[in-house]
């Protein structure tokens, strides 16, 4: 009889603790407005911060940089950014809403260096996971 319920009692607790690590992270950005997702993905590139990139861009997410053509999908843009973790830019970063509409938005990030100007365009999607950044186009004016 011990035996039996110690086979249940360890059964029951191991399928206590398989279900802990199957349970889904909770999206912290999920009820966050598209404001606050440009500002947090300007904290991604430009202050090194890398702790929200999971929830941050979507899953057919794209970068492209126009200067040398060269374009990234989510994986390896989050890598850039983890290499990078904790790399600060030293520029002036502003940002403008050119359009939102529905469950779509478009943004304008602008960072002045000393010496030149980087402009990124961000296209933001809304989900049920709430806005993502679906693509971002950088360029060199």
């Amino acid at each position: 009889m011990k035996t039996t319920i110690a086979t249940i009692a360890t059964a029951f607790i191991m399928m206590i603790s398989f279900s802990s690590f199957a349970a889904e992270k909770v999206n912290p950005l999920k009820d966050l407005n598209s404001m606050n997702i440009i500002a947090t993905y300007l904290e991604a590139a430009t202050a090194g911060s890398i702790e929200f990139n999971k929830f941050l861009f979507s899953e057919d997410f794209e970068y492209r940089n126009t200067a040398n053509n060269v374009c990234y999908n989510k994986k390896k843009y989050t890598n850039f950014l983890k290499a990078n973790k904790g790399l600060k830019f030293n520029c002036e970063t502003t940002y403008e809403m050119l359009d939102e509409s529905g469950k779509a938005c478009v943004a304008k990030a602008i960072m002045k260096f000393d010496n030149f100007t980087r402009v990124d365009y961000i296209t933001l999607n809304h989900s049920q996971d709430g806005w993502k950044v679906s693509k971002v186009v950088t360029t060199y004016p």
